[in-house]
C-alpha cells in the first residue's frame, strides 16, 4: 500500500494497548513515519482525588504500553511520548513541533470528550494538520443498528436481536500493526522521557497493588484467560457477589488494555457452540454498547432523563437528605447487603454488577434521593467508570432510562440479599462486626432476637447502624412520589 504522508501522530487515550489497534493501524497505513502519545489530561485529572486507582491504573499500563511499543518497533528510541497538560492545547502543540500531517485516535461518544475533540480538530486545521479518528472500542456505533423505520433503538431486546443479527453477518476486522510497525518513528531526544511518576503528575498511591489489579494488556491477558475456563457457567454463577463469577475485566474495556473485537469473537463462537454462559456474556457486552448508543443518539442523558416527565419527580433535598446520602456513601444504611456493597465500592473501586442495581434503588426508591447523585458518587469512584453505562445503569434503576425497570418495581434490599447472599459470605466479608450472626438474622439485624445479637456481639445503633428507613414505608412514600409519572390506568405490582 502507498503511504501518502510523511509522518503521522497516533494519539492514545482508551485504547491502550498495540495488539488490534484500529487508530495505530490507519497511522502505520498511511504514514511512513508514525509517533505515539498520551496525554495525562488536567482537565480531567485536576479534579480528581489525589489517590486515584484509575490514575495509578493508567500509568502502570503506560509504562507496559511503551514497552510494548518498543518491542513492536525494535528500536529502543521508539515508544510512547507521555505529556501532562491540558489535552486540548498540548495535542496540537505536540503536533506542530513533530512535524505531522496528521493526527490518528479512535472515536470518544462522551459530550465533554467530543467538546475537546471538536476544539483540538480546530486548532489543529489552522495548523494544516489532519484529524482522523476511527471507530475502535465498540462493535457497532451511533446510528449503525437502527429500527425498520430508520430510527435508534431504545429497548434493548430488539436492539440485541438486530445487534447479534449483524454481528453473524459481520467479519470483524483484526487490526494486526506488527507487519506494518517498521514505521513506529525515533522520538526526538527531548521527547524520550519515562512515563511521569504519580508523584510527578501530583497524585499519590493508591491501594491498586494491594488490591492486585493487574494492569496493561498483559493484565487483560490473565484475566481473560481466567475468565474463560469458567465462562460457562457464567450465567448462572453472575448474580451472586460471593462467587468468582464476573471476568472483571471492566476496568481494561473501558481503558483499552484488551480489544473488544476479540472479547466479542470468543464470546460469540462459544455461544454458538451453545454456551449458555457465553451467550449471557455476550448479551452483557451489547447491553455496554446500547448504553453507548443510547448516549450518542440522545446526548439529554448525561444531564437529563431520558423519559422527561420523570425530572418532574420531586426528591429530597433538604439537610436531612444530605444525611442519609451521606449514609449511604459510607455504607451505614443498617441493610446489610447495601452497607457490604458500598464498602466494597469505597474499598476496591469495584461493585458486583447485581449490587450496584441493588444500592442503586435503595438510594433512589428507599431513600427518595435523585439518582444523579448516585450517578456523580459511582463516577467519582469506580475503576471502570464510563458515562454510558454508568447513567444507563442509574437511569434503569431509577426507571426514568429507555427500556428501564417499570417505576412500580422496587428492590426489597432483604429479599435480594438472601436470594444472592444467602449464606451471608459477602456480607461477612465486608461486614465482620455482623460475621458472628446466624444466616437467617444476617439480612436484616434488626428482626435478630436479642440473644442472637448478644451472641454475635452486635449492638445495634453503635456496632452497626439501625435501618435508615423502613423498607414498606420507602417503598409508600416512592410509589406516591412517582405519581407524578403514572399513565392512565397504570397498575402498581
Amino acid at each position: 500500500m502507498k503511504k501518502n504522508l510523511d509522518s503521522g501522530l497516533v494519539w492514545f487515550r482508551r485504547d491502550l494497548r498495540v495488539d488490534d489497534h484500529a487508530a495505530l493501524h490507519l497511522a502505520l497505513q498511511q504514514c511512513r513515519r508514525v509517533y505515539c502519545a498520551f496525554i495525562f489530561d488536567r482537565d480531567i485529572l485536576d479534579p480528581l482525588p489525589r489517590a486515584d486507582r484509575r490514575v495509578e491504573f493508567i500509568r502502570s499500563s503506560l509504562v507496559e504500553l511503551d514497552a510494548d511499543l518498543r518491542a513492536l518497533a525494535g528500536q529502543e528510541e521508539a515508544g510512547l511520548i507521555v505529556q501532562h497538560g491540558h489535552a486540548a492545547e498540548t495535542l496540537p502543540a505536540l503536533a506542530q513541533a513533530l512535524g505531522v500531517q496528521a493526527v490518528y485516535a479512535a472515536h470518544d461518544y462522551e459530550p465533554q470528550a467530543q467538546a475537546r475533540d471538536a476544539r483540538v480538530r480546530g486548532t489543529l486545521s489552522s495548523l494544516g494538520i489532519a484529524l482522523h479518528t476511527c471507530k475502535d472500542h465498540v462493535i457497532f456505533e451511533g446510528r449503525e443498528i437502527l429500527t425498520g423505520g430508520g430510527t435508534p433503538y431504545t429497548v434493548f431486546t430488539p436492539y440485541k436481536r438486530t445487534w447479534l443479527a449483524r454481528l453473524q453477518a459481520t467479519q470483524l476486522p483484526v487490526f494486526d500493526c506488527a507487519p506494518l510497525a517498521a514505521g513506529l518513528a525515533s522520538r526526538p531526544e527531548p521527547l524520550r522521557s519515562t512515563v511521569p511518576t504519580l508523584a510527578e503528575l501530583g497524585f499519590e498511591p493508591s491501594n491498586l497493588t494491594q488490591l492486585r489489579i493487574p494492569t496493561g494488556s498483559s493484565g487483560a491477558r490473565q484475566l481473560f484467560e481466567e475468565f474463560f475456563s469458567r465462562m460457562d457457567q457464567y450465567h448462572a454463577t453472575r448474580d451472586f457477589p460471593a462467587l468468582k463469577g464476573p471476568s472483571y475485566l471492566g476496568v481494561h474495556l473501558r481503558f483499552g488494555t484488551v480489544s473488544l473485537r476479540r472479547l466479542v469473537t470468543t464470546a460469540q463462537q462459544r455461544s454458538l457452540e451453545g454456551s449458555p454462559g457465553a451467550a449471557t456474556w455476550l448479551s452483557e457486552l451489547v447491553w455496554r454498547e446500547f448504553y453507548f448508543q443510547i448516549l450518542a443518539n440522545f446526548p439529554h442523558v448525561a444531564s437529563h432523563s431520558f423519559k422527561p416527565a420523570y425530572d418532574a419527580i420531586h426528591w429530597e433535598q433538604d439537610a436531612h437528605a444530605e444525611a442519609l446520602y451521606t449514609a449511604w456513601c459510607e455504607g451505614r444504611t443498617g441493610y446489610p447487603i447495601v452497607d457490604a456493597a458500598m464498602a466494597q465500592l469505597n474499598q476496591s473501586g469495584y461493585m458486583h454488577n447485581r449490587l450496584r442495581m441493588v444500592a442503586g434503588s435503595f438510594l433512589v426508591k428507599d431513600l427518595g434521593i435523585d439518582w444523579r447523585w448516585g450517578e456523580r458518587y459511582f463516577a467519582e469512584k469506580l475503576n471502570d467508570y464510563d458515562l454510558a453505562a454508568n447513567n444507563g445503569g442509574w437511569q434503569w434503576v431509577a426507571s426514568s432510562g429507555c427500556d428501564a425497570q417499570p417505576w412500580f418495581r422496587i428492590f426489597n434490599p432483604i429479599s435480594q440479599s438472601r436470594k444472592f447472599d444467602p449464606q451471608g459470605r459477602f456480607i461477612r466479608r465486608y461486614l465482620p462486626q455482623l460475621a458472628a450472626l446466624p444466616d437467617a438474622a444476617l439480612h436484616a439485624p434488626w428482626l435478630a432476637s436479642p440473644v442472637e445479637l448478644a451472641g454475635a456481639g452486635v449492638t445495634l445503633g453503635s456496632g452497626y447502624p439501625l435501618p435508615l428507613v423502613a423498607h414498606d414505608e420507602a417503598r409508600a412514600s416512592t410509589l406516591a412520589r412517582y405519581a407524578v409519572v403514572k399513565k392512565p390506568g397504570e397498575k402498581e405490582d
